[in-house]
């Protein structure tokens, strides 16, 4: 076990492969899950940064809808999420308007940072979709997948200054747009075959 330099949580050191000893892999999962879904419990957003089958995500998912919906407007956002996804396990939201925000992550995590992370979530979705609804992350899962991208990369949380993800997220709308306008096939070619 190794200790991380910016935390005192423990770090687990795995070998990348039985033939090569001197290559070392730290792994730590610091989100687990980031979830959006409805007041009715539908997920508009899933995304588990450890493996989970996509029968085990439903579980997982109606399991914390059964939590959420069941608590009172003034209670705390934050759930010790062991009984859901195991032990050392917590789960931070935002409800709202018909939307519920919920990260999982390790309980070595601080509780007020992954709210400020959700904040930074929903003002940069905020931003990009002029108030963002429900029917926003329904017709533009895959805008959202990149911003949550931009954010957190394989449960590790890489940018919170939204303006920065705004940057990001623009930057690589403009190449898709601009590779989708070139053609493979030349005009001569194209033109002949009706294209």
């Amino acid at each position: 076990m190794g200790v991380c330099a910016s935390s005192s949580a423990p770090v687990v050191l795995r070998r990348s492969s039985p033939h090569n000893l001197s290559r070392l892999r730290i792994t730590r999962i610091m989100i687990r899950a980031v979830i959006v879904m409805n007041t009715q419990g539908k997920p508009r957003l899933l995304k588990f940064y450890d493996f989970q089958p996509p029968e085990k995500q439903q579980e997982l998912v109606r399991s914390v809808f059964s939590v959420l919906s069941g608590r009172a407007e003034n209670v705390s956002n934050f759930v010790d999420a062991d009984a859901i996804f195991g032990p050392g396990t917590q789960l931070v939201y935002k409800h709202l308007a018909t939307l519920y925000f919920i990260f999982v992550f390790d309980s070595s995590e601080n509780e007020l940072a992954v709210l400020d992370l959700i904040q930074v979530f929903v003002e940069t979705l905020d931003r990009c979709f002029k108030n963002v609804c429900e029917l926003d992350v329904v017709f533009n899962f895959n805008k959202l997948h990149t911003i949550l991208d931009e954010i957190i990369l394989g449960g590790q949380v890489i940018e919170t200054n939204s303006e920065e993800v705004l940057k990001a997220v623009e930057e690589i709308s403009r190449l898709e747009k601009s590779s989708s306008t070139i053609s493979l096939v030349p005009k001569s070619v194209s033109g002949r075959f009706g294209r």
